[in-house]
């Protein structure tokens, strides 16, 4: 077991939110131990596709700290993330404690006590930073165990040009769905169709040659009522009316989506091109499937190649914080971005929900909450100890002098 200093802090995941909580922690002298799955940094980044490219111009893409990223890029492609993680890292390594998994969490008596596959740690705070992505959510259809073709989740997408004349369909249009469908526009792919149950909210990647994310912070400042109305018209306005084309509308907005249910928009970079071309075809979700073919809500059978499924992911935190009252109903924390839990005191989430200015942004402002939060809950500690200590004194002086009196 390994007993920790009163006041450290033991963060699980060494990804971006991690180490940048890590980081805030340790500039405010707070000890810190950082555990990790994985062997090395990175390893999600280095697992996805080579050309994805991030989302979030890199302007958002600096971690406290540090410098931003020295890419030329405006969105920064996978390598350039993992060079840039892998550098941050090395400020971190005397406190990373790399192949490290998580077995059990509890607390007793104002400590949390961490099992883990290499022995036990202690801590009086705990961050959980493994990540909103962590696992890739592949839904079953009937008859799918059958199916003689290919079915893969996007995380697995690998290399665009690998799907060159093949047939594919690719469910859901979201964010990650929507990056997929990007890389297939600029690929030669045979047939790709687009199932979808709900259409996504959708926004072109730059305005004018000027980089929409780049507005961010315009955006997290308006009235949350505005969002709605103002993404609407800026997605009918550069595209059009989609649902021509397939794509219906979802009955929440995209501003909605994103603030109550961590729906980010999807950005697009020739998906909608294609799919106005004819190159791409939108068609209703996917209910079942046959032994060559994929059957639609419609009744409609296609018969890809490849089906591709854009269906999200999941934080996986059931088995270690599901029986504490911090999780709601989906498995999300109910504090996800640093803020105080008074049912589960010395319990920190981060990571866990999407902003305009993008996780890297986002890993930034909670780190600095949580670091702040541990520091003056530390301080009320000494205090009430102190108070408690001077208290105990004085009774013990007031029973000299009554014993002197007598």
């Amino acid at each position: 077991m390994t007993i920790s200093p009163a006041n450290q802090a033991i963060v699980i995941g060494a990804g971006l939110t991690g180490m940048a909580a890590a980081t805030e922690l340790l500039k405010r002298g707070v000890a810190v131990t950082i555990l990790e799955a994985s062997d090395r940094v990175a390893d999600p980044w280095r697992a996805r596709h080579p050309k994805l490219r991030l989302n979030i111009h890199r302007h958002f893409a600096r971690l406290p700290g540090h410098h931003a990223p020295r890419a030329k890029d405006r969105f920064l492609p996978r390598d350039a993330v993992v060079d840039y993680l892998s550098e941050y890292a090395e400020g971190l390594k005397a406190h990373i404690v790399f192949g490290t998994s998580v077995t059990s969490v509890r607390q007793d008596r104002g400590f949390w006590h961490i099992d883990t596959n290499n022995g036990g740690y202690t801590c009086t705070d705990l961050v959980v930073a493994t990540g909103r992505e962590k696992t890739p959510e592949l839904p079953v259809w009937p008859g799918m165990e059958k199916f003689g073709g290919k079915v893969i989740h996007a995380a697995d997408f690998g290399d665009p040009s690998d799907y060159d004349g093949k047939n594919i369909v690719v469910v859901g249009a979201g964010n990650s769905g929507s990056d997929v469908l990007n890389h297939l526009s600029r690929s030669r792919p045979g047939r790709v169709w687009v199932a979808v149950r709900h259409g996504p909210s959708i926004l072109p990647s730059k305005i004018f040659g000027f980089s929409l994310q780049r507005m961010a912070n315009l955006f997290a400042r308006f009235p949350k009522w505005s969002l709605d109305p103002m993404f609407g018209f800026m997605q009918w306005a550069f595209f059009g009316d989609l649902r021509r084309h397939g794509l219906r509308r979802h009955k929440l907005g995209g501003g909605s989506r994103m603030l109550k249910d961590g729906v980010t928009f999807a950005l697009d970079d020739g998906f909608v091109a294609a799919l106005k071309a004819g190159r791409f075809e939108a068609v209703p979700q996917v209910v079942g499937f046959g032994e060559y073919s994929v059957e639609l809500a419609n009744g409609r059978k296609l018969r890809p190649d490849v089906v591709i499924c854009a269906t999200g992911y999941k934080p996986n935190l059931e088995p270690l914080f599901g029986s504490l009252g911090a999780l709601d109903a989906k498995g999300y924390p109910l504090h996800p971005m640093g803020q105080e839990d008074v049912n589960n005191p010395g319990l920190w989430f981060t990571g866990y929900a999407p902003s305009f200015q993008g996780f890297f942004h986002a890993a930034g402002v909670s780190a600095g909450r949580i670091a702040s939060h541990v520091v003056m809950r530390a301080a009320k500690t000494s205090d009430t100890q102190r108070d408690q200590k001077i208290a105990g004194s004085n009774r013990f002086q007031n029973l000299l002098a009554k014993g002197a009196k007598q």
